[in-house]
């Protein structure tokens, strides 16, 4: 059974700026804690096998400058890969300027990892206005979902996963992390109009099925 409510309480929500190779643009970070050892948590995020069982089958040549490339979703090249603590990726979605994505794995002192992930990315200001960060954050929130229940000893089902998000639990948890993200854009300094617009846009983009706004 997936815990929506766990998931979502127990993720930390950052937006800010970065700098990547393609220019200056918003991040997003997220960091939570799982009941598992650096090495586990590390393998799950780069075994080609592991990650099909908790995210979408992956491609590639996985080493520093090698490419990979997600089942139907992005691509790019490996920047850095510092086992068992950092792995740094560009992210190609579409016709969307190259946006990078770091991984950062550090142990918890009871015994878990410390995972963050941060998304930095060129947006279109117009895109950025409307929807915010939920735009990529509400994706990478239910990525995470996906490995907790993989480190839990739990077994993704695609079928299973579609009938959820279409469920009143599956929007009820995209709801939850598009205003979770929304209470972020605002301590970033956005105005409470403009969170509560990019909220609303995002929570009905992802409850309309039709996958990922970015």
């Amino acid at each position: 059974m997936i815990d929506s409510n766990y998931s979502i309480q127990d993720t930390h929500r950052t937006v800010g700026t970065g700098r990547i190779t393609a220019g200056e643009g918003p991040t997003v970070l997220l960091r939570r804690t799982y009941q598992a050892p650096v090495e586990d948590v590390w393998d799950a995020c780069t075994s080609a096998e592991r990650i099909s069982r908790w995210f979408m089958p992956v491609t590639g040549d996985f080493h520093p400058g090698g490419k990979y490339q997600l089942q139907g979703n992005a691509g790019g090249e490996i920047l850095r890969c510092e086992a068992p603590n950092l792995l740094r990726v560009t992210w190609i979605f579409g016709d969307s300027p190259p946006s990078e994505v770091e991984l950062r794995l550090s142990p918890d002192p009871g015994g878990g990892t410390v995972f963050e992930l941060e998304h930095t990315a060129v947006v279109d200001p117009a895109f950025w206005a409307r929807f915010g960060p939920g735009a990529v954050g509400v994706g990478w929130d239910l990525a995470l979902l996906g490995l907790d229940l993989h480190l839990s000893g739990g077994k993704r089902d695609e079928a299973e996963v579609q009938r959820w998000l279409q469920a009143a639990d599956g929007k009820a948890f995209i709801s939850a992390s598009s205003e979770a993200w929304g209470a972020a854009f605002q301590a970033s300094g956005a105005t409470a109009g403009e969170a509560a617009s990019a909220v609303q846009h995002t929570t009905a983009f992802y409850t309309a099925g039709s996958g990922t706004p970015a």
